[in-house]
C-alpha cells in the first residue's frame, strides 16, 4: 500500500474519533470511553493537524519544485480559501438552522455562546474567523497556517527548513511564557470598540498549536525534496529512540490514570496541571505528541520488520487499522467529512433535547450510525470526481442534460 493512503487511513481514524469526542449525551456514554485519549495527552486535533501540515509540506513542495514558487503559492492560497468557504457554509448553516429548529438557542448556547441568539455582529465576527463557535474552530487555524505557508515551504526547498523550524520553535515558547498576551488583549479592546462583549473566541491558540503544523509541514517539504531518509530515521534495528517514546508514553499515560483515579498526591497534581494547557498546547501536550507520533509512526514504518514478535503484530496491527477501506474513503475528503460531521453534531444536540435522554444502547447506536454517515460526503465527491475524470462518462452526462433540458414538458 501506497504512503498516502497510510496517511488517508490515518486521517480517516482521527475523524471518526472526532466524531465519538464532540457526541454529547446527558450523563455521556460509554462507546467514547474507548479512546485513545483516555490513555494519555494525544488527541484527534494533533493528529488531524499534523497529517494536514505533512501533507501540505508534502504536496505543495513537489509542486514548488516543479513549477517554481510563485504556482505553488497560488495552489497554497486557492486551497486556503476553499477551507474558509467550507467554514463559512457550516457557521451559515448553523445559524439557518437555528432560525427553524425550535429551542435552538437552549441546546445550542453552550457551544454557539451569544452566536445563538442570532446577534449580527457575533456573525460578522465569525465569519472574520474572531468568533469561532464549538467544533467550528479547528478550520479558521488551517486558514491562518495555509496563507502563510508557501514562502516556509519555499524555505524547506530551498534548504533553509532549519529557519522555519527555530521560528515555530520560538513563537511556541513565547505563548508558554505569556508573550502573546499584549497582541490578545490588543485584538479585544478594538473589538470592543466596534461592539462591546466577548467577540474574540477560540479554542485553539494559533501561535502555540502551529508547532504540530509546521512540524508536519517542514518534514513534508524535506520528504518531498529526498532530503529525509526514512528507511533510515525509522530503522527497525535501532530501538533506542522508540524505547524512550514508549517510556514518555507509560509516564504520561500513569499520570492521566492517576488524575482519573486520584492515585497521585495533590502537591504532584497541582504541579502537573500548570504545564497541562490544552488551549495553549503546553508542555505536556508537546513532548506527549512527540513521543506517541514517533512511537506510531515507527511501529506503522518499521515495526512489521521488528525483531520482536509483539512489536511485529502490533506494527501490522496498526497498518492493518490505517489500511481499513473505510478510514481511507473519509480521509481522502477530509475537508469534507469535517464539514459534514460539525452539521451532524450539532443536529444530533437537538435531536436529544426533543426526544432524549436515550439509553445507553441508543446512544451507541446513534454514535455508530453517526460514524457511518461520514461516508455520504466522501463517497458523493468519490462519485463527482470519477465523473469529473471519465471522459466518456462526463460527455454522456452532460449529453444527457442537454437532451433532457431540450425535451419538451409533458
Amino acid at each position: 500500500m501506497r504512503r498516502l493512503e497510510i496517511l488517508d487511513g490515518m486521517r480517516g481514524y482521527f475523524l471518526v474519533f472526532m466524531v465519538l469526542n464532540h457526541l454529547t449525551f446527558a450523563g455521556g456514554y460509554l462507546l467514547v470511553k474507548f479512546n485513545h485519549g483516555e490513555l494519555g495527552y494525544v488527541q484527534d486535533a494533533q493528529g488531524f493537524v499534523f497529517l494536514s501540515g505533512l501533507l501540505v509540506g508534502m504536496v505543495y513542495a513537489r509542486r514548488m519544485l516543479r513549477d517554481g514558487y510563485a504556482a505553488g503559492a497560488a495552489k497554497v492560497r486557492k486551497r486556503a480559501f476553499e477551507i474558509y468557504r467550507y467554514a463559512v457554509a457550516c457557521l451559515a448553516i448553523i445559524f439557518l438552522l437555528g432560525f427553524v429548529l425550535s429551542a435552538s438557542s437552549t441546546y445550542w448556547e453552550p457551544w454557539l455562546w451569544d452566536l445563538a441568539d442570532h446577534n449580527p455582529f457575533y456573525a460578522l465576527a465569525s465569519l472574520l474567523l474572531l468568533y469561532q463557535p464549538t467544533y467550528m474552530d479547528i478550520l479558521p487555524q488551517y486558514i491562518v497556517y495555509m496563507l502563510v505557508s508557501p514562502p516556509l515551504i519555499w524555505l524547506c526547498v530551498t534548504g533553509r527548513w532549519m529557519w522555519v523550524a527555530a521560528l515555530s520553535a520560538f513563537l511556541w515558547a513565547a505563548v508558554q511564557l505569556g508573550l502573546h498576551f499584549p497582541v490578545a488583549g490588543g485584538i479585544r479592546a478594538l473589538l470592543d470598540e466596534v461592539h462591546e462583549g466577548e467577540m474574540f473566541r477560540t479554542a485553539f491558540n494559533v501561535l502555540a498549536w502551529q508547532a504540530v503544523f509546521m512540524s508536519g509541514l517542514v518534514l513534508g517539504a524535506l520528504t518531498a525534496t529526498g532530503r529525509i531518509d526514512w528507511e533510515k530515521v525509522m530503522n527497525p534495528k535501532r530501538t533506542a529512540l522508540v524505547w524512550l517514546a514508549f517510556a514518555l508514553v507509560l509516564v504520561f499515560m500513569g499520570f492521566r490514570f492517576g488524575f482519573t483515579f486520584k492515585l497521585l498526591p495533590e502537591p504532584m497534581m497541582e504541579r502537573f496541571r500548570s504545564l497541562d494547557n490544552r488551549t495553549e498546547f503546553s508542555f505536556v501536550y508537546l513532548v506527549n505528541f512527540m513521543a506517541t507520533g514517533y512511537l506510531v509512526a515507527w511501529m506503522v514504518m518499521a515495526g512489521s520488520l521488528a525483531n520482536n514478535r509483539i512489536v511485529r503484530a502490533l506494527g501490522n496491527g496498526l497498518r492493518w487499522i490505517f489500511s481499513l477501506s473505510f478510514l481511507r474513503l473519509i480521509g481522502r475528503h477530509s475537508l469534507q467529512v469535517y464539514a459534514w460531521h460539525v452539521i451532524v453534531i450539532y443536529l444530533l444536540k437537538g435531536f436529544e433535547h426533543h426526544y432524549g435522554p436515550f439509553s445507553e444502547w441508543t446512544k451507541t447506536a446513534i454514535a455508530l450510525s453517526a460514524i457511518a454517515s461520514l461516508a455520504v460526503p466522501a463517497l458523493y465527491r468519490e462519485r463527482a470526481t470519477y465523473f469529473s475524470r471519465v471522459p466518456f462518462l462526463r460527455d454522456r452526462a452532460s449529453s444527457d442534460d442537454v437532451k433532457a433540458r431540450a425535451a419538451p414538458a409533458k
